[in-house]
């Protein structure tokens, strides 16, 4: 009699265990659709508006770089000029900031200036590796861009063929890339053309801004 007790009582432990093996699933089921429709909450308000920009340097606001938080706050900074403007508001309160983020700050100022500047230099660069191509660029001081191609070669190989001044750079650039695309083949700033053809090229064109 106790030994068909005892069988009864096992066979409901093992039918109660089973119920919750088998309810266990359905609990995880219902907890891993919980963080998707938050996920999908987030993504429908989260979406950039393609009409927004950034109220300090006016750049298009998108996803990478405007902050989630920003879009719900309807604070149309990129995270950019926030960082920049944190940056800042820091030094002002006196504190020490890694030379990291001071090199993050100055960096950006010297390239506002430089961005500012309409005078320099429209050049002719190019490189033995790629003898075929010549680079046909502009800069604030061609000289200088040079130098800042030199670092990123070991042999310090590159070579400044040919360059002018002009009042208007990025002017300048764009008219003498419209001439050399109708001769020769194009891939960005590359030409496949000699040193010499693209030098006749930016004579040409300073000739004819000179007048």
């Amino acid at each position: 009699m106790k030994s068909r007790q005892r069988l009864e009582k096992r066979k409901q432990r093992f039918s109660e265990d089973s119920l919750l093996a088998v309810s266990k699933p359905q609990e995880s089921t219902t907890n891993s659709t919980a963080p998707l429709q938050g996920s999908l909450r987030l993504e429908i308000v989260g979406r950039t508006p393609t009409d927004k920009y950034c109220i300090s340097c006016g750049t298009h606001l998108n996803e990478e770089n405007w902050w989630p938080s920003f879009v719900g706050k309807k604070h149309y900074k990129c995270s950019s000029c926030y960082d920049m403007r944190r940056i800042e508001n820091k030094i002002k309160k006196g504190e020490k900031l890694p030379a990291k983020m001071l090199a993050k700050l100055y960096d950006k100022q010297t390239k506002d200036v430089y961005d500012q500047v309409k005078e320099g230099s429209v050049y002719v660069m190019g490189n033995p590796v790629w003898p075929e191509w010549v680079k046909v660029g502009m800069a604030v001081d061609a000289e200088d861009r040079l130098k800042n191609y030199q670092t990123s070669s070991p042999f310090r190989d590159y070579v400044l063929y040919y360059s002018y001044k002009t009042d208007d750079r990025r002017k300048a650039e764009s008219k003498a890339h419209s001439k050399l695309e109708q001769l020769f083949e194009r891939n960005n700033e590359w030409f496949k053309c000699t040193p010499q053809e693209a030098k006749g090229v930016l004579n040409e064109q300073q000739q004819q801004d000179n007048g």
